[in-house]
Formats: structure tokens, C-alpha cells, sequence
């Protein structure tokens, strides 16, 4: 197990270093940042001098170590509109993001996982059906466009949650709602494969064979297994939902990292627009990492791998 550790955690150190350089690569694949600083109504020797101001008229390697000097320093750099540490925008921000995540991806959980199950043990059922179908409304609908169903319900016409903000725990609620829908069909499908799947497999004919209850087949046998790739997914959907939440916190007015990436990008804050992308890259390079950890302990053939 320790040498799998050390292994995986290289992996995932390499990882974050060709992210990180691709986080900061991406800023010049859209264009001149120093054009794009100066804006559209400015002359080219404006953009000579923002340019020489900035060190953007070295090579970019030269520039991407000198930033990821300061990244390892903690310094992110100045946000160019807010005028504050990008690390502080980012500290203050990012707390809003990752708790309503964490929230979503429970109640993901929560609702996908026992769903699937029931569809699993009973393929083609009522149940089934209506999971499934749940799962395809969940897929197909937008998640701007179910948070302002949600609003209309809510908010408006029933007056019991907020529109917006995060001043108490009930402008948690409707968010959640949203972003845990977004995660739930793909949770809840391969929740219902892996039980099909586990409940056909030999060994769970030999736990029914042995004379054990149906419960314990299902849970100590199916679900235990079917659980492998449900953990990396549910890691993978955390990433999704840090990520996405830009929508999310737009429509609700949730002054999170979502949000603060939305204003970045319009407002050509381009050190906010870095660290963001890097700290959204890096935070799901560690949930893959956690995610290994965790099957490797449940599945010790992993190790080998």
C-alpha cells in the first residue's frame, strides 16, 4: 500500500505541474494579454508599456517560472480589478464554492446511490423505469433553467427560501438542489449497472448458495463492489460541480469562486482568471488522488496496479 501511495502521489505532483502550466498557458492562447489589459480603445504603445510593466515581453517560460515561484510562495499576484492579493479573493471566495459542493454532492449521494440500487435489484421494474427516467431529466434539463423553475417556486410564488445570497443556511437550499441534480443521473446509473452487474457475478450466487440473507448479499456483496468506480465518479462530479458552478452562483447571486471567475473573465482580471483555473485543476487532481486512495483500500488488487 505505501509504495502504491508514494506512486500515485508522484503521479498526481507531475500532474499538477503540467497543469499548472497549462493554466498559465492558456491565458495567451486567447491572445495579447497586454492588449487585452489595455482594451480596445487603447494604442499599441500602451500595450509596449503594460507589456514591460507586467514581464510580458519575456519569453513565456521565463514568465510561467517566475509566476509558479510566487504560486509556491503562496503568492498569486494582484488582482488587477479589485486591487486586493488574488490569494485573499481566492480564500474568501472559494469557502462559498466548496461548501455548496460538498452540500450538492451529499445529497447526490444521498438520493442517486439508493435509487440505483433499488433499480439494480429490480432491473426493468417500476422503480427502475422511474429512476431512469429521473436520470434523463436530470441530464437533459438546463441547470440555469431548473434553478429559475426553483426560484419561480420557492421564491416567488410560495415566498418560504431566499432568491439569493447565502446570508442564512436556506440560501443553501436551492442551489444544492440544482448542482446535486446535475450530479445525480450519472451517480445513480452507474450505481444501477455495478448492482446488475455484482448481483449476476458468481461469488453472490455462492454468498446465496451459503444460505445468507438477501440484505447482507446486497449490501455486503453487490453494493460493496458496485461502490469502486462510484467513488471516482463522485470525486470526478465534486471537480464538475467546483467548476460549473459558475451558473449556479450567477443565477442565485452567491458570491463565490464561480462568480468571481465570471467577473475575472469579463472584466480581463487575467492573475484572478490564473488562479482560478489553477486552484479549480488542483483541487481535482486531488480528489483523484483521494479517490485512488479510498479503492485501493476497499480493493487491495489495486495496489498492484
Amino acid at each position: 500500500m505505501l509504495y502504491y501511495a508514494i506512486r500515485r502521489i508522484l503521479m498526481a505532483c507531475l500532474l499538477a505541474l503540467f497543469v499548472s502550466f497549462v493554466a498559465y498557458a492558456l491565458i495567451f492562447a486567447a491572445g495579447d494579454p497586454a492588449a487585452a489589459l489595455a482594451g480596445a480603445a487603447s494604442s499599441a504603445a500602451d500595450a509596449d508599456r503594460l507589456r514591460a510593466l507586467y514581464g510580458l515581453d519575456q519569453p513565456i517560460v521565463v514568465q510561467y517560472l517566475h509566476w509558479l515561484s510566487g504560486v509556491l510562495r503562496g503568492d498569486l499576484g494582484t488582482s488587477l480589478y479589485f486591487g486586493q492579493p488574488v490569494a485573499t479573493l481566492l480564500l474568501e471566495r472559494f469557502a462559498t464554492t466548496a461548501k455548496l459542493g460538498f452540500f450538492a454532492l451529499i445529497l447526490a449521494i444521498v438520493v442517486a446511490v439508493p435509487l440505483g440500487v433499488v433499480a439494480g435489484r429490480w432491473p426493468n421494474s417500476i422503480a427502475d423505469r422511474l429512476a431512469l427516467l429521473l436520470a434523463v431529466v436530470g441530464q437533459a434539463m438546463p441547470s440555469f433553467w431548473f434553478a429559475l423553475l426553483l426560484i419561480i417556486l420557492f421564491s416567488v410564488n410560495l415566498a418560504i427560501l431566499p432568491a439569493s445570497g447565502t446570508a442564512s443556511w436556506q440560501g443553501y437550499i436551492m442551489p444544492t438542489i440544482v448542482l446535486g441534480y446535475f450530479a445525480m443521473p450519472a451517480i445513480m446509473r452507474l450505481t444501477r449497472s455495478g448492482m446488475i452487474t455484482a448481483l449476476e457475478a458468481d461469488y453472490t450466487r455462492t454468498a446465496r448458495a451459503m444460505g445468507l440473507s438477501e440484505t447482507r448479499v446486497l449490501f455486503d456483496y453487490a453494493l460493496r463492489n458496485a461502490a469502486l468506480p462510484i467513488i471516482s465518479l463522485a470525486s470526478a462530479q465534486f471537480g464538475f460541480m467546483l467548476a460549473g458552478s459558475v451558473v449556479v452562483e450567477n443565477v442565485f447571486a452567491i458570491h463565490g469562486a464561480g462568480a468571481l471567475a465570471w467577473e475575472s473573465i469579463g472584466r480581463a482580471d487575467l492573475p484572478t482568471v490564473q488562479a482560478l483555473v489553477l486552484c479549480f485543476s488542483l483541487f481535482y487532481v486531488f480528489l483523484t488522488l483521494l479517490a485512488d486512495m479510498l479503492n485501493a483500500m476497499l480493493d487491495p488488487r489495486m495496489r498492484t496496479k
